[in-house]
Parts: C-alpha cells; structure tokens; sequence
C-alpha cells in the first residue's frame, strides 16, 4: 500500500502540517505502533512506523514521542523503540526511568495501599491481572469471562477509585488507577512545551487518547485508530495505516525541510527589468519573484520554500533533462533548451511602476507541463484562483494578479489553503503558448503589442545599453555579463541598488547565517555604480546621488546616515523571520528586514566620496551639488572618525576601532582635499590636518608587531581581508614593507585556495561561512600592487570558474565542499570581478 490509499482530505491536513516550523508527532503503543494481541507482552510496532518515528526525529525542528498507558521501563523494553524517540510511561505519569524516586512519601503509601486492596479484588478471579507501575496500577480484564471481568471493574470503580489522592483513567478492558494527576493531554501539553512546538499531531486507538484528542487545537492534527467515537478530526482504520500516515508525514516533512532538489545557487539565472528581478532554475522554474517591488513579500518563494511556497515551472510533459541554459547576448532574455521544447523568460521593461509583469514563451514540437502556483506575501494568505477564458484570476491577495494565457485549459486543485494551476499545452513550431503574469492588475485583455514586439523591445532596453560600455580585454563577456547583472540590480524609479536579489540564501548550508540583502546599502551601492562608471555608463550614478540627496534630507546632520535603506529611501522595518519557509536545502531561518540598519558603519561615508571622484572625472566636472555631498561625508567623518564602529561585515558584536572603518575615513577626507584643488573649491583648513591624524591613528594602533600584521582593529590580533585596504587606498605605499607583510599574513590565513575568507574569529554567531568573492578580488589587486601578477591571474581565473554557467556570481564559495553560498547574484561579487579584469588588462 501507498499514502495514495489515504483519504485525500487526511494527506491534504498532513502536507500542511508538514510545514509547521516547529512539529510534534506523538502516538499511542497499544492498537497503534503495534496491534492488538491477546497476550500484551507479544504486541510489537510495525517496522515501518519505528522506521518513519526514528526518521522523523532525525529532522530539523521535529520531535517524536511514543505516550503509553504501559510503564515506562515496560515500555522501553517491549518497543524498543531508538532513543531518539522520546518515551512517556503511565499514561503520562512517567518522564523518566527515575520517575518513582520524584514520588513523595504520601504519594507512596497510597500506592502500597492500593496495590494491597486490588490484590484482594482480583484474588481468584481468572484471567484477571495486575500490572505495577511506579506510580500507578493496572487492572487487566481481557482475558478474564465477561461477566467476571465487568464485576471486577465495577468493583474498582466503587472502592479504590474513589479513594482520595487516586486518579482513574478507563481504557479497553483495563482501568488504571493513578497516586498523581496525570492523563495523555497532560503529557502532550508537557512535550509541547518543552520543544517549544508550533503545532503536534497525535494518533491513538483508546479511550485514554481522547484526552490527548481533546488538547489539539488550530493546526494540530489528531487521527483516530480504529473504530469508536472519538475528538479526532480524521480516523485510520488500523496500524497498517498508521505505517501509511507516519510514511508520509516524513516524505512531506523532509521535501519541506530540505527541498527534493535545491537548485546550485549559481546556476539561478536572473531576470531584471528596471525595477523588479527575479530568478529561474536551470529548468525553468520561476523560483523566486517579489512585488511591489525586490524588497516586498514574495509570491513565489520556492528557492526558501520548495513547491508549497509558490513556484511557476514549465516542463516536458514526458520530463527529460535540459540541454542548457543561457541569456541571449547581452540581454536579460533567458532560454531553457530540452531537446525539443524551448522556454523563453523576460521581465518586461516597459511596464508600468506598480507592475511587475513577466512574459514566458512556450515553442518546440513537444507537450509542456504548466505549473501555477502564486503564494503571495510568501504563502501567508490563502490563495484561490479562477478561471476565464483568458487566464486566471488570483483571488484573496492585497495586491492584484492575473496569468493571461489565451487558449490554455487549467486544472485547479485545492490542498485546503491555497489552489494551484495546472495544464498541458501543446506548441508547435508555428505557435508558441504564451504565458503573461502580470502583477499589480486586473486587466487581461490582450497587449497593444505582438508577443514578438516586446520580447524585442526587451533585448533592445539591455543590448542598446550594453553597446555602450567600454569592455576591458580581460573576460570581456564575462564583465559584460556582470555589468548587466549589476545594471538589473538598479531600480531605476528611484535610484536604489539592490545588494543582492535575494533573502537568506545560506552562507553555510543548514545553518543559521542567512540575511536580507534586498536593500540598498550606501556603501555597496557607491561601489556598485562606481564600477559602472568605470565601464563607461554615468545614468545609474546620477540616479543613485539624487537617491542619497533625497535620503540625506530628512536626517538631523550627515553623521546620522543609516548603513542602509529601502529601495524607496526609507528607514527598513524591523527584522523578522518567515517561520513557514523551511529556507534553502534546509537553511533557517528565513529572514525579512535587516538588524544592520540600527548599526554605527563608519566606512560608508569613504565609497561615496570616491564615487563622486570617478563620476567628476568621466564627466570632466564637478557639480555644486556633488560638492555638497562630499561636504557632508567630510563633515560626518569629522565629528565621528575616532569612534568604534561595528564596520564592513555588521559583526552583531560590541562596536570596535576597526582598521578598514578607519582607513575608510581617511579616504573621505584624502579624496575631499584632491577633490577641491582639483576643481577649484573652497577645501577648509582643518581637512588636511583631519586626514594626517586618521592616518597616524591608523598607523600607529592598526600594525600589530606580534603578528607583523595590521589587524581587524585596534584591540586585537584577528586579521581582517578588509584590512588590505590599507595599500589599496594608498594610505601606505604599497611597497611599504608593512603592507607586504599584510598581504603575506592575510593570504596565509585568510586565502583557501580559489577563494578568501573575511575573516577566522568568533563573530557571535554560530556556525560558519564560505570565502568571500570580493574577498578574493581585493586579494588579486594587492597581489597586483606588490608585484606578484602571476598569483593574481592565477586567483582571477579560479574566480571566473567559479561563476554559473550564464555568468553569475553569488556571495561565496565553499572550497571544501566546493559549491557556491549566499545571496545571488551579489552586487559585491561582480563589483569585485569588473574591477580586477580592467587591472589586469591596464597592467598587460
């Protein structure tokens, strides 16, 4: 037998209890793990349920509980069940082996008491036995004749169950009689608490499980065994289908948990238009979508998910493996090849601000397979759709959404929260299936435009802007494809950059370091469309200078700018964790928000200055309202340089004097100075004496003699890759035997391989990470400035292979395990990869 021999509305409870963060399974022994026998002491469990129970206690954030009306030790030897289930005696009375020694002394009289009395009943009487217990006795009637068997239940029931201190509970053929409180709800309430469980399903045969039954409520889940009235919302008929339930609660638990295949994070493929961006697996699953906008509430959530947080897939109706994945030439455009099936995705450009809409194009000669699935406000609410004749209809979200899809005949199905879509389509050569999600509307009528138009339109809004570029000889595709990346991560309506696309993409699989990067950090957003600039386009930095002016207009002073803010220019909520999502192959929590907002970054006032440097140079010069900005940079890092900070990597430690914050400053007040005289502005007096203490500070506290190193910071002997930036920025000369020295003790225990970590110390969080990209590419222009070109061509080349196979980077790579971690793809990582391709091409 399979879960399929389960009542459909019992699997849909199942699946959604599968997803709860935090789950309970617990069961009764008798008549549910094993059957029924005429002699108790032969009842064993069924293989398979001791197989799904020791299972699922093996998952993340689930426990299991076996709560019996046997004594415990009992119990213990007639199950043995794994240690890893945890096992509760007596009817709940009890927790432990040792649990007799928790009884009072008046407690254990009454027990002698009672064990003496019921002796006396049930002397002579065949058939009819006792079973001790630590803190109770039971009185067996199953194998006595009938009317013998009701006479000596009655009789207890007159006598000791009235007895002061006594608690009775009634099962099939056996009372038993307590000296504690204790009933099966009791225990499961107990167990709830203790594992903190965000909900418990429970299964039993007996009478005394209705107690059990009787404490389930909301998401719980409670299955009755057998026949007989019951609280239970759902009934089995035996243990067999016990094997079934627990079967299936684990297979559903664990896809949750861990997901049936998470994709390699640099093989996402990433869909941009200017404003929104979303991402695609390598067989075009829709994995990752947010709206309003990349830092609202997802709608398809399934890279933290699986399936149950939303996704949108197209595949080969007789499956098959893709042949490829690629972008077509320098667009956004990405095409997933089968053998004969292709599926062409794009985000559209030309759509209006409050709309997100993606088109996807269905050609070939074979049968597809649509799956819709929309879970907005990542799967929060419920979801039902409709069908018209030319789409569907999202119903019961805040914001709008409809899937034009003229001629496609649907399916919907309902697992009781939220429907799903499906179809079978058929293209053919002539005629392509087109797929439009627009988001932010009602409207399905069909577009002004062919489906053609637009998807040109769409390559012209990226080729037109590609075209323009000043590519180094170095990788050229590849910078190509990372300036485009970066290019999508611009929200032109505001000037905002996006540090990365994602949430919560883990920095260590399983573990706990997964943040929100949907958010424009000021600094990483100054390197970002630096870079660009560098590449020969200036749009995303004028736009992105406007965000900040507007952005600095409503603090108190420039000393009071956040580390960083929404897309839109405003103050981010507070973090919070999607307890629904399970996270990526694992990885929880899921996190919405960013506790790095309430931080002090010193740092972030230097990239903006240099930003303005580059931008005055490819313009050939230096607008007053720049100037301006550089006033207000200058003028923050003076009232606050000599402060401690938590810097560059948000370390949720105590603020420090950190080398890289300091050096940071330094380089606001040295590039303010050239900037001036450069451009003939009025440069106040107290700058140059501001620069030449920053450095002596730096110089003096920064180098630590026992490990001939500039450290982290000014209190330790921890290295930091950020550290490097002491040469880079020309605070010392690069030929400064200090600097070399530095690179020397950073590479040697920093640098794993193809990759380089930020740093080796206790941050306070637990767990670990991968080596850093950008980590990597500060670490081939210090080789570069010290002379040694061949170690750094050697450490870009493992970069570049290190990259998805249509040119994206995430935030780290894992040498050991050798797959790639973090938010995808991520500004610093191509910021890192453009910069070190046009030095090396500037050094040939």
């Amino acid at each position: 037998m399979t879960a399929e021999a389960l009542p459909a509305e019992l699997r849909r409870a199942i699946v959604q209890i599968a997803r709860t963060p935090r789950l309970l399974v617990a069961c009764d022994y008798d008549g549910t793990l094993a059957p029924i026998t005429a002699n108790p002491d032969e009842a064993r469990p069924l293989p398979e349920s001791v197989g799904a129970l020791r299972s699922l206690a093996g998952l993340h954030e689930t426990t299991t509980a076996v709560i019996s009306g046997r004594a415990l030790r009992d119990l213990a030897t007639l199950s043995r069940l794994p240690a890893e289930v945890n096992l509760v005696g007596s009817h709940g009375s009890e927790f432990d082996i040792g649990f007799i020694h928790a009884l009072d002394d008046k407690a254990r009289a009454l027990h002698r008491r009672l064990e003496a009395e019921l002796e006396n009943l049930v002397l002579d009487v065949p058939g009819v036995s006792l079973e001790v217990k630590p803190a109770s006795i039971a009185v067996h009637v199953r194998r006595a004749e009938h009317e013998a068997g009701r006479r000596v239940l009655a009789d207890v029931h007159e006598g000791p169950s009235t007895w002061e201190g006594v608690s009775t509970t009634d099962g099939k053929e056996v009372v038993e009689l307590a000296v504690v409180q204790t009933d099966k709800g009791r225990a499961l309430d107990t167990l709830r608490h203790q594992v903190g469980a965000t909900a418990a399903i429970f299964l039993g045969d007996d009478v005394t499980d209705e107690k059990a039954f009787a404490r389930l409520s909301g998401p719980d889940l409670g299955i009755k065994v057998g026949e007989g009235e019951t609280l239970a919302t759902f009934r089995v008929p035996d243990t067999v289908d016990v094997a079934l339930v627990l079967g299936f609660l684990l297979e559903e638990r664990r896809n949750w948990l861990y997901g049936e295949s998470a994709p390699p994070i640099e093989r996402l493929s990433m869909l941009a238009n200017e404003r929104s961006v979303a991402l695609l697996t390598p067989d075009a699953k829709l994995t990752w979508l947010c709206h309003p906008g990349p830092d609202a509430p997802a709608v398809f959530a399934d890279l933290l998910g699986g399936p149950g947080a939303g996704a949108f897939s197209i595949k080969p109706h007789r499956n098959g493996l893709p042949l490829g994945q690629r972008y077509l030439p320098n667009t956004m455009t990405v095409e997933t090849r089968w053998s004969r099936l292709l599926v062409t995705d794009y985000l559209e450009p030309e759509s209006p601000s409050h709309r997100t809409d993606i088109v996807r194009v269905i050609s070939g000669e074979t049968a597809a397979d649509v799956l819709f699935a929309p879970r907005p406000e990542f799967g929060g609410v419920p979801v039902k759709l409709v069908a018209e004749g030319d789409g569907l209809r999202v119903l019961g979200t805040s914001e709008p959404f409809v899937l034009r899809s003229p001629g496609v005949a649907w399916t919907i199905t309902s697992d009781g929260l939220h429907d799903t879509a499906t179809a079978l389509v058929q293209p053919t050569p002539e005629t392509p299936v087109v797929l439009e999600l627009r988001c932010g509307t009602t409207d399905l009528s069909p577009h002004e435009l062919s489906e053609i138009d637009r998807r040109d339109r769409a390559g012209r809004y990226w080729s037109d802007w590609a075209a323009k570029l000043k590519l180094p000889t170095v990788q050229a595709e590849l910078v190509r494809r990372s300036a485009l990346t970066l290019r999508g991560l611009v929200n032109t309506d505001t000037g905002g950059v996006l540090a990365a696309a994602t949430s919560s993409l883990p920095e260590e699989i399983g573990g706990v370091r997964n943040w929100d990067y949907r958010y424009c950090w000021i600094r990483d957003a100054s390197m970002t469309v630096r870079e660009l600039v560098h590449l020969g386009s200036n749009e995303e930095a004028e736009g992105y200078l406007q965000w900040l002016h507007g952005v600095l207009s409503t603090l108190a002073g420039p000393e009071r700018l956040h580390p960083l803010y929404t897309l839109a220019g405003s103050v981010i909520g507070a973090e919070a964790v999607i307890e629904s999502l399970p996270g990526y192959a694992g990885s929880r929590p899921v996190r919405v928000g960013n506790l790095a907002n309430h931080q002090v970054q010193l740092d972030v006032f230097g990239p903006v200055v240099e930003l303005v440097v580059t931008l005055a140079e490819a313009r050939g010069e230096l607008r007053d309202e720049d100037w301006q900005m550089v006033r207000a940079m200058a003028e923050a890092v003076t009232r606050r340089w000599n402060e401690p900070d938590h810097g560059i990597w948000e370390e949720r430690h105590v603020p420090r004097h950190r080398v890289y914050s300091r050096v940071m400053c330094w380089v606001t007040i040295d590039r303010a100075v050239k900037l001036g005289h450069e451009y003939g502005r009025d440069v106040p007096g107290a700058w140059p004496e501001l620069r030449e203490r920053i450095k002596a500070d730096v110089l003096e506290h920064g180098w630590n003699d026992e490990v001939q190193a500039f450290t982290t910071a000014y209190d330790g002997t921890d290295l930091d890759a950020a550290s490097l930036f002491v040469g880079l920025t020309g605070l010392l000369d690069p030929a400064d035997e200090r600097f070399q020295r530095t690179v020397t003790a950073i590479e040697a225990e920093l640098r794993s391989g193809s990759t380089v970590y930020r740093y080796r110390r206790d941050d306070g969080l637990p767990g670990g990470e991968g080596g850093f990209h950008i980590c990597a590419a500060w670490l081939i222009e210090a080789y570069l400035i010290t002379g040694r070109r061949n170690e750094a061509e050697e450490l870009f080349t493992q970069i570049v292979a290190s990259a998805g196979p249509t040119g994206l980077l995430p935030e780290q790579y894992d040498p050991i395990a050798e797959r790639s971690l973090g938010n995808h793809p991520q500004a610093y990582s191509h910021i890192g990869l453009i910069r070190c391709a046009n030095l090396l091409a500037e050094k040939l």
